[in-house]
């Protein structure tokens, strides 16, 4: 028998109660996108299927922007480091293979588990800001997008991955 979703393995350690979904979603993301990607080549990588975004861009960007949204939840603005990795997300890479994408959003997600970790679950109503138009926002509002954002991203590869994987 195969191990449980992440979200029934009960609570990920040092995470409060009211942040465990976006843990959870977070981590059965990390799982899933590791094996569905781990055996692809470049080619399958970077390669676009039916006019869609490449697997690759999509790894990309949901370690892309799982960063922002979290700098957002922090209440801070992005650093022109974040804006350089966000105008390269959709550039293909072919030089970059499964284990380099794998690992940028295995460090993305542990990154944002830290965060996750240290947030004051008496901060999650207050006010954020979004973007340089300052779009109106709540910590626990951008901390969810995130986590379903993220799930976007891999539904998306897990999609395209079969679609790949049935046409050849």
């Amino acid at each position: 028998m195969s191990k449980p979703e992440v979200w029934l393995r009960g609570p990920v350690d040092g995470v409060p109660p009211l942040l465990q979904p976006v843990a959870h979603s977070l981590l059965q993301c990390r799982e899933e996108l590791e094996s569905a990607i781990v055996n692809l080549t470049p080619r399958q990588l970077w390669e676009s299927v039916g006019g869609s975004a490449s697997i690759g861009y999509h790894m990309r960007h949901a370690a892309g922007s799982l960063d922002r949204l979290f700098t957002y939840a922090r209440g801070s603005m992005l650093s022109d480091a974040q804006l350089a990795v966000l105008r390269q997300e959709s550039r293909p890479d072919p030089s970059l293979e499964a284990p380099e994408l794998i690992a940028a959003f295995e460090a993305a997600v542990e990154r944002a588990l830290g965060q996750l970790r240290s947030t004051d679950e008496r901060t999650l109503t207050d006010m954020r800001s979004v973007g340089r138009a300052r779009l109106h926002s709540t910590a626990i509002g951008l901390l969810f997008h995130a986590a379903e954002h993220t799930q976007r991203h891999a539904g998306q590869i897990a999609t395209l991955v079969k679609v790949m994987k049935s046409a050849s």
